[in-house]
């Protein structure tokens, strides 16, 4: 194994080792919490509120921190509007900072492995090619985890702003759900914070399907992508 190669490897690792870190950190740490305390804090900030909040949530999505938290408490905090446009700026620029940690961490290992297996730099391609459509429907969904997926894209072969476009507009609609259950009422919230349970209406059942629907359709399409690569490599040789 080169040196070239040593660096690679060890960037992946400790790309892992970062993510476990985070995961294991915000599993164990009383985040919950402390997001709720910033969101009371941030409602007394006036105009400036808003920006800090942006900055705070990308952070947060870096940081894997749950989001739902901060949405809804942003729809609480700032009204409907001024709350989905906050989460979706701080939302996007969360995942592209993950997204860039990812690719300049371990990308050059996944191309170096694609440059020995034909059959995976084949895939690879395609993945890279389709990736801004295959992102758009995979933010549809609600059984991806949001935050970690940014670190996967980020070693696939998706270009930054493809990545970064598909995002924001795939992450509008759950974006716009929560903020709306934030700002649905006080005595709403109240009774969620209450008893811990956020009532939910047609609209989250409705965006829920339409998620799932994307999900469905994303597998099939990842799945045929991967056979017309592996097609293509075998009638190459």
């Amino acid at each position: 194994m080169t040196n070239e190669q040593k660096s690679a490897v060890a960037r992946l690792i400790a790309l892992v080792a970062f993510i476990i870190a985070l995961f294991l950190a915000m599993r164990f740490l009383p985040v919950q919490p402390w997001l709720r305390d910033f969101n009371d804090w941030i409602g007394q900030m006036g105009a400036a509120g808003i920006f800090i909040f942006i900055i705070v949530y990308a952070a947060a999505t870096v940081l894997l921190a749950p989001g739902a938290i901060l949405t809804i408490g942003a729809g609480f905090t700032f009204g409907l509007w001024k709350a989905f446009l906050a989460v979706s700026a701080g939302a996007t620029l969360g995942a592209a900072l993950a997204f860039l940690v990812a690719r300049f961490l371990a990308r050059d290992k996944v191309e170096a492995i694609a440059q020995r297996n034909e059959k995976f730099r084949n895939i690879d391609t395609a993945i890279g090619k389709q990736g801004a459509k295959l992102i758009f429907l995979l933010r549809l969904s609600p059984v991806i985890p949001f935050n970690l997926s940014n670190y996967f894209y980020g070693l696939t072969g998706v270009k930054f702003w493809p990545y970064v476009l598909a995002s924001w507009i795939g992450m509008m609609p759950g974006t716009f759900l929560y903020v709306y259950i934030g700002t649905a009422g006080k005595a709403a919230v109240a009774a969620a914070a209450g008893d811990g349970v956020v009532k939910h209406g047609w609209q989250y059942w409705t965006l829920l399907s339409v998620g799932l629907a994307a999900t469905i359709i994303v597998t099939i399409w990842v799945t045929k992508i991967a056979r017309d690569a592996v097609k293509k490599s075998t009638d190459v040789k």
